[in-house]
């Protein structure tokens, strides 16, 4: 950095301690650069907290949605992803009512009808995932763009405004002890850096009919979503209707009993009817429970220490997606992570994952 450069910087906190500690009063900015700023600011946080309610709403579990979080927007546009990458809770639905269904066989309305839902579930994940890669390439990439570029612009403008405006007044209090053509370069650089960002401001507040056609095309895509999973449930349930009508209207068949063998009894004299009788086995020293064996201890599982972060399980908890943490209740995990208001992250018998905060207590908190 220049002799100018650490002049400047030394000026600008010598303001800012002057204002912070000092309480001098610096330049002031309009009322209407003041009101857009504000909404600069409340777009700016609405913005960032619709795009991770979105990536919850679409995939709860936090697996699936790291992975819909790093698709790539320009391999969807070029139709290189035909699915997001993970399992749809109605496609393993689906594939458990076919495994079940075929294993019933062709004589068994419940397994005919478990394929028939089965054939269902797998096309509604297949919608959905249509939905999942609808809405992140037409809003959640969108918003993230605006966030990215955008609002991280107007950042950077009104931050070199702010170091603009400490300088003008560091000076401004010294007039006349600096030459007056350092002052006046000094509020020419304060107003362009103002009429720069509020330019940037006012054209984002101008423009938020993108915004709106953005939650518009979200809007869309859960319409056809809806319409499509209605339609499919639409046909299975008459599919099911028509099943139980056929079954009602075919002839019930009779269990008929299968002859029974008939068994030679032998000789009368024989107290067991004729079975021989296999001698009882003689009971030794070294088959019997002698009062000095111990018996066999099941092992434990291993607890951690106490003293690092660690939770207990309040019921058992079976992994469904790839990533998820198993364990039954009782087990003490040691936390690693919080991965949202709903879902840790934790490690148990050497196993890591995640797993949800309502299945278990903990015992010593993560660090704040």
């Amino acid at each position: 950095m220049s002799v100018a450069g650490l002049k400047k910087q030394f000026y600008k906190a010598s303001q800012l301690v002057s204002e912070k500690v000092g309480g001098a009063e610096g330049t002031k900015l309009d009322d209407d650069f003041k009101e857009m700023e504000k909404k600069v600011d409340v777009t700016s946080k609405a913005v960032a907290e619709v795009l991770t309610r979105t990536i919850e709403y679409l995939q709860p579990n936090p697996a699936s949605r790291a992975k819909l979080t790093m698709l790539n927007t320009v391999s969807k546009i070029r139709g290189q992803v035909k699915n997001p990458g993970y399992p749809q809770s109605e496609g393993l639905l689906g594939e458990c009512m076919i495994r079940y269904g075929k294993e019933l066989g062709d004589e068994s309305n419940f397994g005919d009808a478990l394929l028939d839902a089965g054939e269902s579930m797998k096309r509604l994940a297949e919608v959905k995932d249509s939905l999942d890669i609808e809405v992140k390439q037409n809003f959640v990439d969108p918003l993230q763009n605006l966030c990215d570029k955008d609002l991280k612009e107007i950042q950077h403008h009104l931050k070199k405004l702010e170091g603009r405006r400490l300088d003008f007044d560091y000076k401004k209090k010294r007039q006349g002890k600096i030459p007056d053509e350092e002052l006046r370069q000094a509020m020419e650089k304060f107003e362009e850096s103002k009429e720069v960002a509020e330019t940037s401001m006012h054209n984002l507040l101008e423009t938020d009919i993108e915004q709106v056609s953005q939650l518009s095309a979200l809007v869309d895509a859960q319409l056809d979503y809806h319409r499509q999973a209605v339609q499919i449930l639409d046909e299975l349930a008459d599919k099911l209707k028509r099943r139980m009508r056929e079954a009602s209207s075919r002839p019930k068949r009779e269990y008929k009993p299968k002859p029974r063998d008939s068994y030679d009894f032998g000789e009368p004299d024989q107290s067991n009817g004729g079975f021989p009788c296999a001698p009882a086995p003689k009971i030794t020293a070294s088959s019997s429970f002698r009062s000095s064996d111990k018996p066999i201890r099941t092992p434990i599982r291993s607890m951690p220490p106490l003293d690092q972060p660690s939770c207990k399980a309040l019921y058992d908890f079976e992994p469904e997606n790839d990533g998820e943490l198993g364990f039954r209740e009782g087990d003490i995990i040691t936390l690693t992570n919080q991965i949202d208001e709903n879902w840790y992250e934790g490690m148990i018998n050497g196993q890591s994952g995640f797993f949800p905060l309502n299945y278990v207590e903990v015992l010593v908190p993560l660090p704040q």
